[in-house]
């Protein structure tokens, strides 16, 4: 299948914002794809979601966008099994003179594209075109194109953590290939996520009879175990294992056989109270010395849901078996929760969250399964303030004082389509040390500059408080923050997790 045709489904899916057109779109290049073997189906699944199939190949966006371009080709030649082939190709060399022998293949790749596909090319290879939702407008064309239940391949996506695979199986052995995935031990699973809701009631009336649970201020973990090993892995899916020994002692010593639970961690004062985030987070991505950490700066972990217990996959059950048979088998070590219809109670509850230092409540529907990587409705949480997780898209020069730093961010909201839509600007909350943190992480991720502007690929996910919201002209989502600060970022967050510029328009009664 010729790789212009992939371009034009791509394009096809930034130019409409109808989903049932998308996906469509979509759906006809994966099945075309399909007809020129499973090679040339996982490339094009993994470029459709605006991902490289193996990974970046070692060239950055200044030589991606700093060299010129070869003389496209007038017209199409190359496949998608060329181009999966040509970036493997790049991506193995390595050794003494490598940077240039990439550069000359990549020139050489680029020298057999047309000019559609050549600008294609160098977003994908910088992660321009990766952005949060897509991937589930590729998962969808994969059951339109299979002609199975999107359902299914969701279950199967959650459950393998790879889109590629899950289309094979789909495309080549439908409904019964994708109905023997289960939940593989040490594969962890991307976390089940939750919508906002303003107070206790309003969760109440939106869920009637739920679960109502302590929301910490932690980090995420979800705890594999089998016999006498026990993995921990962060909501990015990275292991963590070595850092959290507490985690690992613990969960070790539970009677079950096999488990694989959900929960946080975190650092607590001696009152019992929760230490800030960044406290709790000292604990990860650093060299330092457990042993001697975990004594002046110990771990608790809090576990609210288990996936697997002793053999038996629990994803499908409903939440109030889970969180059933999730006391049984943890204990103390089981999040506070209240399972009540009695909004005076509840409203109670949630103070007694607040009063300890936590930072709101979650509210789980009693009858909802565990759909993970999916941020639906069954789960809504409740803070005590307003704040957005927002992907970073582009950020300014700063003067005076905060000359040489970038300054001023530009915040993205997810789109239904995968995209970011920016819903605006701010400079707020940042100190000196996070300015000088944001200006490299941000540099590392450029991508192109207009002006005073850096523009980014949209991975960074910075928690932002703000007053309320209002509508704007000025915004392609129609709403802007009011007041908007940084709070912290989320390194624990990918782009995918961040809030849906839905969540944003609901608190904007004449946008919403």
């Amino acid at each position: 299948m010729l790789f212009e045709l992939l371009v034009q489904a791509s394009a096809a899916v930034q130019q409409t914002r109808s989903r049932l057109r998308k996906v469509q779109a979509l759906a006809t290049c994966i099945a075309g794809a399909h007809e020129d073997g499973p090679e040339a189906l996982e490339a094009s699944v993994s470029f459709l979601a605006g991902e490289l199939p193996r990974g970046r190949i070692g060239l950055g966006p200044a030589t991606v966008f700093g060299e010129p371009l070869p003389a496209p080709r007038a017209a199409p030649e190359l496949t998608i099994a060329d181009v999966a082939a040509a970036l493997a190709q790049i991506q193995a060399v390595s050794g003494p003179g490598s940077v240039a022998e990439r550069l000359r293949r990549w020139n050489e790749l680029l020298g057999r594209a047309t000019e559609s596909e050549q600008l294609f090319l160098r977003r994908l290879v910088v992660g321009e075109l990766r952005q949060g939702a897509l991937e589930s407008l590729v998962a969808e064309a994969v059951a339109q194109a299979a002609r199975v239940s999107p359902g299914s391949v969701r279950r199967a996506l959650m459950l393998s953590g790879s889109l590629q695979e899950v289309a094979r199986a789909a495309l080549g052995g439908g409904e019964e290939a994708l109905g023997r995935y289960r939940i593989q031990l040490f594969r962890p699973l991307q976390p089940m996520l939750a919508q906002s809701a303003e107070t206790p009631e309003q969760a109440l009336a939106e869920l009637g009879s739920a679960a109502f649970e302590y929301k910490l201020d932690g980090v995420r973990i979800q705890v594999h175990k089998d016999g006498s090993e026990v993995r921990v892995y962060t909501r990015q899916l990275s292991d963590v294992t070595a850092a959290v020994p507490e985690v690992v002692e613990l969960v070790r010593a539970l009677p079950s056989s096999s488990l694989v639970l959900d929960g946080e961690v975190l650092s607590l004062r001696p009152d019992g109270s929760p230490e800030p985030f960044q406290t709790t987070m000292r604990r990860f991505g650093r060299k330092l010395a457990v042993e001697q950490m975990r004594v002046t700066q110990p771990l608790h972990p809090f576990f609210f849901d288990c996936l697997h217990a002793d053999g038996d996959d629990w994803i499908d059950l409903p939440t109030s078996e889970r969180v059933s048979g999730l006391e049984r088998l943890v204990g103390a070590a089981s999040v506070p929760r209240l399972l009540s219809q009695d909004a005076a109670a509840i409203s109670a509850f949630y103070e007694r969250a607040l009063e300890t230092g936590h930072e709101g409540m979650m509210a789980k529907a009693l009858d909802a399964s565990y759909a993970a990587g999916r941020r639906g409705s069954a789960w809504l949480k409740i803070k005590s303030h307003h704040t957005f997780d927002l992907v970073v898209l582009a950020a300014e020069w700063g003067s005076g004082r905060r000359q040489g730093w970038l300054s001023n961010l530009h915040l993205g909201a997810r789109a239904p389509d995968g995209s970011f839509v920016m819903i605006g600007k701010t400079f707020k909350g940042l100190t000196d040390e996070l300015l000088t943190w944001q200006t490299a992480a941000l540099l590392e991720r450029e991508v192109r500059r207009e002006g005073h502007i850096v523009w980014v690929r949209p991975e960074l996910v910075v928690e932002v408080a703000f007053n309320d919201v209002q509508r704007s002209p000025h915004y392609p989502g129609g709403v802007a923050l009011r007041f908007a600060r940084v709070r912290r970022y989320r390194p624990d967050k990918s782009a995918a997790q961040a809030d849906g510029i839905e969540a944003v328009a609901a608190l904007c009664p004449a946008a919403g």
